[in-house]
């Protein structure tokens, strides 16, 4: 098992290496998109300045995620991921928007571009390979330690490819029909693909400040494992939320009320065991033992087997 220091040095050194390759492309397609007359390169330029963004973010945050837990957060720092990610999505969004601004009000005035020169493309290209092997290595790197930021870093460099090569598909067809507005309608479209991508972090990060998860299944996946516990009965009032990559889960069980002390905290063992099985990266269990019979019906708060029932 990796160490948690060995862990933070792979995570630093992969996004030094992201933050160089987006640096030196970005500069790239901006300067050379200007140059050569063409909007839709700038706007790929301005995609891998995000991704610097992107970068320097997980950056810093590996630094806090690594902090141990304190009186102030006992939980540790992991949910810093989170709020840096939402701070990321409004700066992309930013960026994005005012790129639709600019495309929009040329489309809309007509203004007369010049067919932009064949370089744009070259570049185009050569941002293309970059950002497949730079994917290729984040995803790599993540699955081995497990980090979840820098998948999806490396799924973030995926979909800069897929604009790259709409953006360089967009070059093509000005330059086969002669027709510049094909390039800034291309700029358009891809800076509404960047505030749409901003969204989608924004709506995720949401979702995990507010202690939700994005795939409810996992509750029938808890309650899957508390039933191969024989002695445990009725898990209600589940509760899950996301820290980081990790789960923290707490979950109420009844078990037979004339067990001895010794005999219920081997049967709460058991079932955190099993859960712990069933889900990775779990962070913290709490189960909360109960006689049964015990009237529930006050129970507000958490999901429980008849919830999950009624969904399906």
């Amino acid at each position: 098992m990796i160490s948690p220091k060995s862990r933070e040095q792979k995570i630093i050194k992969a996004s030094w290496l992201s933050i160089i390759v987006n640096a030196t492309l970005s500069v790239l397609k901006i300067v050379v998109g200007l140059l050569a007359g063409s909007m839709a390169v700038v706007a790929d330029g301005i995609d891998s300045a995000g991704d610097i963004l992107t970068s320097l973010i997980t950056l810093i945050t590996a630094k806090i995620i690594s902090r141990p837990p304190n009186i102030r957060h006992p939980y540790g720092y992991d949910k810093a991921d989170t709020v840096a990610s939402k701070l990321l999505a409004f700066i992309i969004f930013f960026a994005g928007s005012q790129l639709a601004i600019s495309t929009f009000n040329r489309l809309i005035s007509g203004e007369a571009n010049a067919v932009p020169s064949f370089i744009a493309a070259i570049v185009v290209v050569i941002s293309v390979v970059g950002k497949i092997m730079l994917a290729r290595y984040l995803n790599s790197v993540g699955k081995k330690i497990d980090s979840a930021m820098l998948r999806a870093n490396g799924r973030n460099m995926q979909n800069d490819v897929v604009i790259s090569i709409s953006v360089l598909l967009g070059l093509v067809f000005t330059y086969v029909f002669e027709m510049p507005i094909l390039d800034t309608l291309t700029a358009f479209l891809v800076s509404i693909w960047i505030m749409f991508v901003a969204v989608k972090i924004i709506i995720t990060s949401s979702r995990e400040l507010l202690d939700g998860v994005d795939n409810p299944e996992i509750y029938k996946t808890v309650t899957d494992a508390v039933s191969l516990v024989p002695e445990a009965l009725n898990p209600h009032r589940i509760r899950i939320r996301k820290m980081a990559q990790y789960y923290v889960i707490a979950l109420d069980i009844e078990i037979d009320g004339s067990k001895r002390l010794d005999e219920a905290h081997r049967i709460g063992h058991l079932v955190e065991d099993n859960i712990k099985k069933s889900i990775p990266n779990v962070y913290d269990i709490l189960v909360h033992l109960e006689p049964v019979g015990v009237d529930n019906t006050d129970e507000v708060f958490g999901v429980s087997g008849k919830d999950l029932d009624a969904n399906k």
